[in-house]
């Protein structure tokens, strides 16, 4: 296959992952048709779909993970920040770009609806999501709050129930934005709120954190790198 042979077969392939994005956020995992997505691709035709990805179950998990693999592009975990950064502050830069991704609406408004949809219904294509993109950044924010507790030991299911409630937190400014924009008309949140959302869930997760080490003894009332909160939720 020459160069320009392959350049045409990635071009297919992106439109055709583009494509099925958008035909699976309108309808469905199991409305959505083959025959849409080609149609939606500019008259793709049916074979190059198991050509490029095999069939459309294939299809539909490729265009879950591309949707949320250019979410995490864009806005990192870490958010540029080394590894060996104070917990504190790797713990607030998880949070800006969990916050980012939630509320940047400039991306194709597909990547947000195709999770939601996931979210709601899961297929088996979560399996893979999780275990491929999810995972590995939820270990990101896994270390940074078990650094917190540092020097001290901290057990796994209180570990686990830390940081589910950091992204519970983050993933309201989502699932509840509907109820939240009724609560409080014209209160609604942007990507430029997002810095501030980030050093209040920041600020409540220390606080808690503080009070979960001290039951485990005075020597851990201090977080490690004394991360209190201070400017954007203690992040500096």
């Amino acid at each position: 296959m020459t160069p320009s042979e392959i350049q045409v077969q990635d071009k297919t392939r992106q439109r055709l992952l583009e494509a099925a994005g958008e035909v699976f956020a309108e309808h469905g995992f199991h409305a959505a048709t083959v025959r849409q997505i080609c149609d939606r691709a500019g008259g793709a035709n049916v074979s190059a779909v198991k050509y490029h990805f095999g069939d459309k179950q294939a299809l539909y998990g490729a265009a879950l993970r591309y949707a949320h693999g250019c979410a995490i592009a864009k806005y990192p975990p870490s958010m540029g920040l080394p590894p060996d950064a104070p917990a504190g502050r790797r713990l607030h830069a998880f949070v800006l770009s969990f916050l980012m991704r939630v509320l940047d609406d400039g991306r194709p408004a597909w990547h947000a609806k195709i999770m939601s949809r996931e979210m709601a219904d899961p297929t088996d294509a979560m399996d893979e999501l999780v275990h491929q993109q999810i995972k590995p950044h939820f270990m990101h924010l896994r270390q940074a709050v078990a650094d917190l507790f540092a020097p001290k030991s901290v057990d796994d299911e209180t570990l686990r129930f830390c940081c589910n409630s950091v992204v519970g937190q983050c993933l309201f400014y989502h699932f509840g934005r509907p109820v939240s924009e009724r609560l409080f008309p014209g209160k609604g949140h942007t990507v430029k709120d997002a810095e501030r959302i980030a050093g209040q869930i920041t600020r409540l997760t220390l606080a808690g954190v503080r009070a979960l080490a001290r039951e485990r003894g005075p020597r851990a009332g201090r977080l490690n790198g004394d991360d209190r909160g201070r400017g954007n939720g203690g992040a500096k």
